[in-house]
């Protein structure tokens, strides 16, 4: 594959994009009718999201679309303010129609350093998208932080939804870049001249993600053959489509005024009875991403093996309990009090 095929690869998933996203508007989605689209990138300076950047200039250079490109200093390593300096200096040289660069104050609050870090992101790309009324806001994950997630979802043992991955889209944010390799995002920017950024996080191996890239995928890639990434992040769409079919099941479900009622749940097939307490732990505040398969299996215990349990300890200083014959949920009290 020539340099130029990556280029080209990584415009054709833009192009894509922008084109359901203009079929989502409707007719007058490039008339000026409804407001002159507007489309976010998220740019780190990483090889993923300038060349996401780039493709999105160029595909949007004849329409009346309006890239705004959005840098975000999270303020964890030394020389980030400068990195950030120098982002917002490469998207103006790509040609972007506007820059924004935010610092960000990155709170532990129970979490991790890499949720604290995303959480804080969303916000102020959230913060961002609505300042500037945009459709949409792209994220530059690629197949390869696909696979990753697969893997990393295997080693929680969450269940089909962790291993079934990233969506390419969610809300009003889009990952065009899903089915492209990190290779050819680090090609599109040498062919194209941009001077790509290295995060030393990806490779620090205090990180359980960054060990899975330096380590776990090269052993995968060498032991099983080539393709390795690709397969996983094919079964995750395929997983996905069944994810999503139970989800929806699930949010109707708890659209019922007794939907946590014993009686009703203990009816309900397993699959579906776990998401439906799932989804009302972290409704109720239990935190995603640390809310794991046991916790959930344990709150399945209060329909279906119930013995008297005082409550279930969830992420998030949340209590699961039953009481009443219906399961709740409520704050944990503090150790101060």
């Amino acid at each position: 594959m020539t340099l130029q095929s990556d280029v080209a690869a990584v415009r054709l998933a833009v192009r894509r994009e922008l084109t359901d996203l203009e079929a989502a508007r409707g007719p007058s989605a490039l008339d000026g009718a409804a407001g002159d689209p507007v489309v976010v990138v998220a740019v780190s300076g990483g090889a993923d999201s300038l060349a996401l950047l780039a493709a999105t200039v160029f595909e949007t250079r004849r329409s009346a679309w309006k890239v705004v490109g959005a840098t975000v200093d999270h303020g964890l390593q030394d020389g980030s303010a400068e990195q950030a300096q120098k982002v917002l200096a490469q998207m103006r040289a790509i040609g972007v129609d506007e820059t924004v660069g935010i610092r960000v104050q990155v709170e532990g609050a129970g979490q991790g350093p890499e949720a604290a870090a995303r959480q804080a992101r969303y916000a102020v790309l959230d913060q961002v998208a609505e300042k500037f009324s945009a459709d949409a806001v792209f994220l530059g994950h690629t197949l390869d932080d696909q696979a990753e997630t697969v893997l990393l979802g295997l080693t929680r043992g969450s269940g089909g939804r962790s291993i079934a991955g990233m969506r390419p889209g969610f809300d009003r944010y889009r990952r065009p870049l899903l089915g492209i390799r990190r290779s050819q995002t680090e090609a599109a920017c040498r062919h194209e001249e941009l001077d790509f950024w290295s995060d030393p996080h990806n490779t620090d191996p205090r990180y359980l993600r960054s060990r899975v890239r330096m380590d776990v995928l090269p052993v995968l890639e060498r032991e099983l053959g080539p393709g390795v990434a690709e397969t996983l992040a094919r079964t995750a769409e395929s997983l996905r489509v069944d994810m999503e079919a139970l989800d929806a099941m699930a949010d109707n479900w708890l659209r019922q005024p007794d939907a946590l009622a014993v009686d009703g749940l203990s009816q309900l097939p397993a699959a579906l009875r776990r998401r439906v307490l799932r989804s009302a732990a972290v409704a109720s505040g239990a935190i995603d991403a640390e809310l794991f398969h046991g916790h959930v299996l344990a709150l399945e215990e209060l329909v279906t093996a119930w013995r008297g349990q005082r409550w279930i300890d969830l992420p998030g200083h949340l209590r699961g309990l039953r009481r009443d014959g219906v399961v709740i949920f409520e704050r944990a009290p503090s150790l101060d009090s």
